[in-house]
């Protein structure tokens, strides 16, 4: 399954991952999970926090819904 995001691309989590709202970056794309499901490594615009995240559970952050497909 290919990637949707790009390196250095804005996101924002999903609603259902509201206690982690904010705008993040994507430093990287990782292999797929074990689902199939593209992983990336984002860090927090805000701060130095980094984690791993399904792309599923990522919009763009200009909300365009060009950018959803």
């Amino acid at each position: 399954m290919d990637h949707k995001f790009e390196v250095g691309q804005l996101v924002r989590p999903r609603e259902r991952l509201l206690e982690n709202a904010g705008i993040y970056e994507i430093l990287r794309p990782l292999p797929c999970g074990p689902d199939g499901e593209p992983l990336y490594r984002i860090r927090a615009a805000s701060g130095p926090m980094e984690r791993v995240v399904r792309e599923a559970d990522l919009l763009p952050a200009s909300g365009s819904s060009a950018d959803n497909g």
